[in-house]
């Protein structure tokens, strides 16, 4: 079994984000309609392992992997230092 992506942080403004949501804002599917039938098939790891809810909150810590790809849910906050 291969080792998980590095994932890449996705700022989100609240404190939860529905997980098909997340999905399309972390550019790992096109759409709404493709994050139902990812989902649904099982394709997509939350924190490692599978989940089939399309509704799934997730917090800030969480990870979510999809084809190869992982993204991590941040804190807006967090890029509040950078100079520009």
């Amino acid at each position: 079994m291969s080792a998980a992506p590095e994932p890449f942080d996705v700022a989100i403004r609240d404190e939860s984000i529905r997980l098909g949501q997340f999905l399309k804002l972390a550019n790992l599917i096109e759409s709404g309609s493709e994050a139902k039938e990812v989902i649904a098939a099982g394709q997509v790891l939350v924190n490692g392992e599978v989940d089939q809810r399309r509704g799934r909150q997730l917090v800030k810590g969480d990870v979510v992997e999809l084809g190869g790809q992982a993204a991590r849910v941040s804190d807006e906050s967090a890029y509040d230092d950078l100079p520009w």
